[in-house]
């Protein structure tokens, strides 16, 4: 059974930036697509990213496009999330997820159904 775990969660200052890991153990990760969601107290999850098995394509949450990158190395069985020019908002606990990066309209939808294995999340704060 697939299972991830992510890392690199912190505090940081506004402006900063952050990278974010998920390893996966059990199962071969470029099997899967991975996608991170983040969320903050009060709010609803949100999906940030997805990136396809092979890496070919990439969706981004409107919110966090032109700011965050997704990557991944199969090789290493690891997926990840590079954070720049960090804002306030974009403050929550960040899950990765796998599964499939479904589109509708030519647009990610970021269902949380649509991914079966989730690790256990890693705090990113950003404040002065």
């Amino acid at each position: 059974q697939l299972q991830l775990v992510e890392s690199g969660g912190g505090l940081v200052q506004p402006g900063g930036s952050l990278r974010l890991s998920c390893v996966a153990s059990g199962s071969r990760l470029s099997d899967y697509a991975v996608a991170w969601f983040r969320q903050a107290p009060g709010k609803e999850r949100e999906g940030v990213s997805c990136i396809s098995p092979l890496g070919g394509s990439l969706s981004y949450g409107n919110s966090v496009a032109g700011r965050f990158t997704t990557f991944r190395d199969n090789a290493e069985n690891t997926g990840y999330l590079q954070m720049n020019i960090l804002k306030p908002e974009d403050t929550g606990v960040y899950y990765c997820a796998t599964g499939t990066c479904v589109r509708h309209d030519g647009t990610w939808r970021a269902a949380a159904d649509d991914f079966g294995s989730w690790g256990q999340g890693t705090q990113v704060n950003v404040s002065s």
